[in-house]
């Protein structure tokens, strides 16, 4: 009786039941990749490199300090770095120098576009960010979490040696 009642000739429902058998098996057969897929890390941008980093301290207590670094994109999409946060910070931003009335001037920076193969230096007289309002845990021989903003919503986030105003720059 229980044979008949699972007999693919003699029950619809014992036909659907080899069919998806064999539709699994053919699945698991092809399923192709079956290592894991690395999961994204939370604030790293795949592609996206940093060297380099440093923050350079004020000569003078209170004024902001200045973040360089250089930085890499081999990612497939484009994407823009579109501002920056400091740990540690009140506030942050990324400045470039510019010329304005015949004078060199420091200003907010527009979005910085990367493409896949684009470097940038964030450097002296260039682009860089700068960090207002620091904490007092932010000294010579420690680090500083940087964090950049990046366009669409995401971010990327590494550490910068944290520098005399004295020193290399």
């Amino acid at each position: 009786m229980i044979s008949s009642t699972l007999s693919p000739v003699r029950n619809g429902a014992g036909l659907k039941f080899v069919s998806l058998t064999a539709v699994c098996s053919i699945l698991v057969a092809c399923g192709g990749n079956t290592e894991p897929q690395a999961e994204p890390v939370e604030g790293i941008i795949p592609g996206l490199e940093i060297s380099n980093a440093r923050m350079l301290l004020a000569p003078v207590s209170g004024n902001p300090a200045a973040v360089y670094f250089d930085v890499e994109y081999n990612g497939e999409r484009g994407l823009s770095i579109s501002g920056a946060e400091v740990e540690g910070a009140e506030s942050a931003t990324v400045h470039d120098m510019m010329e304005y009335n015949f004078e060199m001037t420091m200003s907010e920076a527009s979005p910085v576009p990367m493409t896949k193969g684009t470097k940038v230096a964030f450097e002296p007289g260039g682009k860089h960010v700068m960090a207002f309002g620091l904490d007092e845990s932010i000294a010579p021989g420690t680090t500083a979490e940087v964090t950049l903003k990046i366009s669409g919503g995401k971010t990327h986030k590494f550490d910068a040696e944290v520098r005399s105003a004295g020193d290399e720059r």
